[in-house]
């Protein structure tokens, strides 16, 4: 699905010239040393609330840097959900990977500050950052600059492969199983095996980075248009314009509306133009538990660095809201009703939603709702299935506690004031 931020037929409209920006950041583009450089200068500024890690390398060997911010960084803290902008993934849509860069820069600043709205933001979200995904294409771009990089020149990993192009087609596997009748939740989510022969080195860590941290959201960073898709990508029948939405349409929407609606000078219409195969929205949505949009964030893949400072000004806002959205809906802990353990790997269901997601190694989870009426249960391997909890309206905490099967055992359930439910 598409949501259209628009793009002008006359250039000159494209970007709304207005008073500079009053941020005072680091407005230019960076290439792999300079953005090390600037991505240190941050940490060094606010090293209680930063932490930069890597996830892996390019075919080069150029590594693939994230930066965290958090009041805790360097580890999940029990309840709090993880969210992810990845930029760069075609190395000559260098926009993602500035706007990520001012992201960082921005947040430590205003933390700093004392910024109410940052500061609850970092205390209460952890966050990761990934400006270049594609580093060895960002170079090739890089070396000839914005005016002469051209519309393909970079777009690529080094071996040539377009990595919007290559994760697991789950889509196929999930369509599979439906008309076999299979139970998908075991079959693709967490479960698939991914044939790593046909990922590039870049996809492979960025899969293994989505395996290992508990996303709940995420955006990955475009440019060449305006637009805002969401899954599906890749539509059933490669009808280009078919509709082909996901069991979570309603909310999926209300993301891609939170970005166009809050970004400058946009205008928002439905259009589905294309169906992409193997693509990280799908992929992710399938594989993990984290909701994820494509944001094409200008009709120029590579804008002069004197635009720089007007589309932070453009896109600002959306950066902060759309992140802001990871804790809309519900979350909590699956415990063990006896020993209070946190039960990992636990199904959350919510009714009339045929898409399920898990709860993590503590047993937190996170569902993402809009508000209104759920139904919602909690089953877990040698457990006994929780009671249904009904909710209405916004109900952000939801703690279930399950008993271990027993022959023996009388199994009731109950919601207590404080939102447990048993």
């Amino acid at each position: 699905k598409v949501t259209h931020l628009s793009c002008f037929t006359d250039p000159n409209q494209i970007y709304p010239w207005q008073t500079e920006p009053t941020d005072k950041l680091d407005f230019r583009h960076h290439n792999y040393k300079e953005m090390r450089k600037l991505m240190k200068s941050v940490h060094e500024t606010c090293p209680d609330i930063t932490h930069i890690y890597t996830i892996g390398k390019s075919y080069t060997g150029l590594k693939l840097y994230v930066m965290e911010i958090s009041d805790n960084p360097g580890k999940h803290e029990l309840g709090e959900p993880e969210f992810r902008y990845v930029a760069g993934m075609h190395g000559n849509e260098v926009l993602g990977r500035e706007l990520l860069l001012s992201l960082m820069q921005y947040i430590c600043q205003e933390y700093k500050r004392g910024d109410q709205r940052i500061v609850r933001l970092v205390k209460e979200t952890r966050i990761h950052l990934l400006p270049s995904m594609n580093p060895d294409g960002y170079e090739m771009a890089f070396k000839k600059g914005s005016e002469l990089a051209g519309w393909a020149l970079g777009r690529y990993s080094y071996e040539g492969i377009d990595m919007n192009h290559n994760f697991a087609d789950l889509n196929s596997v999930m369509w599979t199983a439906i008309e076999l009748e299979t139970d998908r939740s075991k079959l693709i989510n967490h479960y698939f095996p991914i044939p790593e022969q046909y990922t590039t080195e870049e996809t492979r860590a960025v899969i293994s980075w989505m395996q290992n941290i508990p996303f709940v959201l995420g955006a990955n960073l475009h440019g060449g248009e305006l637009v805002v898709t969401y899954p599906y990508d890749m539509t059933r029948d490669w009808a280009p314009r078919e509709h082909t939405p996901t069991p979570d349409e309603s909310f999926f929407r209300w993301l891609a509306v939170v970005y166009a609606s809050t970004n400058q000078g946009p205008n928002c219409s439905d259009d589905h133009g294309f169906s992409l195969l193997s693509g990280m929205n799908d992929f992710s949505y399938l594989h993990t538990n984290c909701f994820e949009v494509t944001v094409e964030l200008s009709c120029d893949k590579y804008p002069h660095a004197s635009e720089l400072p007007i589309e932070w000004e453009n896109n600002r806002e959306s950066l902060l809201t759309y992140m802001e959205q990871v804790h809309r809906g519900i979350k909590g802990v699956v415990r063990d009703k006896d020993t209070g353990a946190g039960i990992a790997d636990a199904i959350i269901k919510v009714d009339d939603i045929d898409h399920h997601i898990r709860s993590v190694a503590d047993g937190d989870y996170w569902r993402l709702l809009n508000p209104g009426e759920y139904r919602v249960t909690a089953t877990a391997e040698g457990y006994l299935p929780s009671s249904p909890a009904e909710l209405q309206g916004n109900v952000p905490l939801l703690h279930i506690n399950t008993q271990r099967r027993s022959c023996n055992l009388n199994y009731r359930s109950t919601v207590s004031k404080n939102g447990e439910h048993e």
